[in-house]
């Protein structure tokens, strides 16, 4: 989490009991990647709680600079194209399949342009203001542009979904990152990622409400009096 280690571990730590209860929710298998978001944001918190630890102790180099990387890129390579495919594998049929594809092909583009960032350009991380700085020229070619596509792969899918419950998760998941946008545009990688895996536990009861819509049996009508 963006405050302080011992937030993050707590943050990762009840995560996991989320996304434990959310995978037992699972009815069908292409309801995995959806139900296993909360799991990936624990190991992020827990990712970034070790990178706290690192960068006030700084005789672990090699430590900080995995916990950098498996953060990064879980923030900027995995999550816009896990969002997009998580909810398109909901989708089973309709206009809205076509669209979500779309969107999950943007995904990829995002997810790929930003492996390449981060393979040519390296990432520092600096405390300020309470707040770990993700720091490197990996959006200076694309700016608004980049951050515009990013909002777009990781939101949009969710107000798209015709699945229950699962704009209320886009609506939450678009505020906080406008708000994240506004106020804290120097550190958005680490505050938004902190907001969106506070949002995560809507995830529990859209995949639930996924589990009940399972056809249950036929009721036994009675038969003719006799």
């Amino acid at each position: 989490m963006c405050f302080s280690a011992g937030a993050s571990f707590t943050a990762g730590i009840l995560l996991t009991a989320v996304g434990v209860a959310t995978l037992k929710k699972v009815s069908k298998p292409a309801q995995l990647v959806f139900a296993s978001i909360p799991i990936f944001f624990a190991l992020q918190q827990f990712a970034e709680g070790v990178l706290w630890l690192t960068l006030r102790n700084p005789g672990y180099p090699g430590l900080q600079g995995v916990t950098t990387q498996m953060f990064i890129v879980m923030a900027q390579v995995i999550w816009p194209a896990m969002i997009p495919v998580s909810v398109l594998l909901l989708e089973e049929k309709g206009t809205r399949r076509k669209v979500l594809l779309a969107l999950f092909f943007a995904g990829l583009y995002v997810a790929l342009s930003n492996l390449y960032g981060l393979a040519v350009y390296p990432v520092h991380v600096l405390i300020s203001s309470r707040h770990l700085v993700y720091q490197n020229d990996l959006h200076a070619g694309f700016g608004k542009i980049g951050l515009a596509l990013y909002f777009a792969v990781t939101v949009i899918p969710l107000l798209v979904s015709g699945v229950r419950r699962m704009y209320v998760l886009g609506i939450i998941m678009a505020l906080s990152f406008t708000v994240s946008a506004v106020f804290y545009m120097e550190c958005l990688t680490s505050v938004w990622c902190f907001f969106a895996a506070v949002i995560s536990f809507i995830i529990y009861f859209i995949v639930r409400d996924l589990s009940e819509k399972r056809p249950g049996r036929r009721a036994i009508s009675p038969g003719p009096a006799r």
